[in-house]
C-alpha cells in the first residue's frame, strides 16, 4: 500500500509538472515558430522573449476559460543591470578614441620636426659652435617624442580592445532575452499560450543523393535542426514562415528530419577508378520546386561515394556535379 501511494504521488507530480509548461518549436526554411503553454502563479506569469522575434508576431491566448487582464512588454532585467556599465564603457571608449586622434596629431608634429632637424644645413655660429651636435640633439628629441607617442598609441589601442571585449560580453549576456512579456490572468492558476515567430534559427538543407546507373536519381531532402532548444518538442515544416499557418508539421527523430523525396533525371555518369577516384554526373531538376543549396551525401548503387556541396538547382535546370578526391563540388 505504501509503494502504491508513492507511485501515485510520483505520477501525480509528473502530471502536474508536464501540465505546468509545454514548449514546442517548428523550424522552417527561413526561421522558426515557437509555442509555449504556461500556467500562472498567483495570477501572473512572465516569458522572456529571445532576440530575432519578428515584430508583431507575438500572440498570447487564454486557455481553459482563463481571462487575460493585462499584458506588459518590458526590457529584460539583465539589460537594466548592465545598462550603467555599458554607458560608462562607451564613454571611456569615446575618450580613448579622442586620445588616438590627439596622438596622431602629435605624431605628425614630431615627424615634421625630425625631418626638419635632419634636413638642416650645419652652420657654425658664436651661439652654436657645434651645429652637428645641435642637429643631433634636436633629432633625438623629436624621435624620443615619437617613441612616446607610439607607446601611448599602443596602450590606448590595447585599452580600446579590452573595452570592446567587455562591451561584447555585456551584449552577449543580453542576448538571452531582449524583453519580457508579463501577463496578469484570472483565475490565479489560469493557463495561456504564447506564440511568436523568429527570423532565426532555421533548418539547414541536407541531402541524400542515390544513383543506381539508370537515368533517374533519388534525392531525399532533410532538415538539419538547431540543437539550442533543450526541453522543447522539435518539429519541422517544409517551406518558409509564410506557410506557418498551413501545411503538415513533422516531429523529427534525432538531429535530422526528412522533409521530401524527389525523383530527378541523371545522365552522363563518369567514373574513374584511379589513385584519386573521381565521380561526375549531370543532374536535372524535373520537379516544380527549387532545391536549395546544402551538403549532399552521394551513394552509387548503394555504395557510399562521399559528400559534396550542392549549390542548389531551380526547376527544369541542369547542373554538372563532380566528386574528385578531396575536391568535392557542384558545378
Amino acid at each position: 500500500m505504501k509503494y502504491l501511494f508513492c507511485l501515485c504521488f510520483l505520477l501525480t507530480g509528473l502530471s502536474a509538472a508536464s501540465a505546468a509548461e509545454k514548449k514546442s518549436v517548428t523550424f522552417f526554411s527561413d526561421g522558426a515558430f515557437v509555442e509555449i503553454e504556461s500556467q500562472a502563479t498567483r495570477g501572473s506569469l512572465s516569458l522572456p522573449l529571445p532576440p530575432h522575434v519578428i515584430d508583431g508576431s507575438l500572440r498570447i491566448t487564454p486557455l481553459n476559460g482563463a481571462a487575460i487582464q493585462r499584458v506588459e512588454i518590458e526590457p529584460t532585467r539583465q539589460e537594466k543591470k548592465y545598462e550603467k556599465e555599458f554607458d560608462t564603457l562607451i564613454e571611456q571608449k569615446n575618450r580613448l578614441q579622442d586620445r588616438l586622434q590627439a596622438l596622431s596629431t602629435r605624431e605628425e608634429i614630431f615627424k615634421s620636426a625630425a625631418k626638419s632637424q635632419s634636413g638642416k644645413a650645419p652652420r657654425k655660429t658664436k651661439t652654436n659652435p657645434d651645429p652637428m651636435q645641435s642637429i643631433r640633439q634636436g633629432t633625438d628629441f623629436a624621435i624620443a617624442q615619437l617613441e612616446s607617442v607610439y607607446t601611448a598609441r599602443r596602450r590606448t589601442e590595447h585599452e580600446i580592445r579590452r573595452i570592446d571585449s567587455r562591451i561584447s560580453a555585456i551584449r552577449t549576456r543580453g542576448t538571452g532575452a531582449d524583453t519580457f512579456a508579463k501577463v496578469t490572468v484570472h483565475p490565479e492558476n489560469g493557463r495561456v499560450r504564447f506564440s511568436y515567430l523568429l527570423t532565426e534559427p532555421a533548418w539547414t538543407p541536407r541531402y541524400d543523393l542515390r544513383l543506381d546507373g539508370s537515368d533517374t536519381a533519388k534525392l531525399s531532402l532533410y532538415g538539419d535542426l538547431p540543437q539550442s532548444f533543450g526541453g522543447y518538442t522539435l518539429k519541422t515544416a517544409f517551406g518558409p514562415l509564410t506557410m506557418s499557418a498551413t501545411g503538415p508539421r513533422l516531429t523529427p527523430v534525432g538531429k535530422f528530419s526528412k522533409l521530401a523525396d524527389y525523383q530527378l533525371s541523371s545522365s552522363n555518369v563518369l567514373i574513374e577508378d584511379t589513385a584519386r577516384p573521381s565521380f561526375s554526373f549531370t543532374l536535372t531538376n524535373t520537379t516544380p520546386v527549387h532545391l536549395p543549396a546544402g551538403q549532399a551525401t552521394l551513394y552509387y548503387r548503394d555504395e557510399y561515394r562521399g559528400q559534396l556541396s550542392f549549390e542548389g538547382l531551380s526547376s527544369a535546370r541542369s547542373k554538372r556535379l563532380v566528386l574528385h578526391g578531396e575536391n568535392r563540388t557542384g558545378r
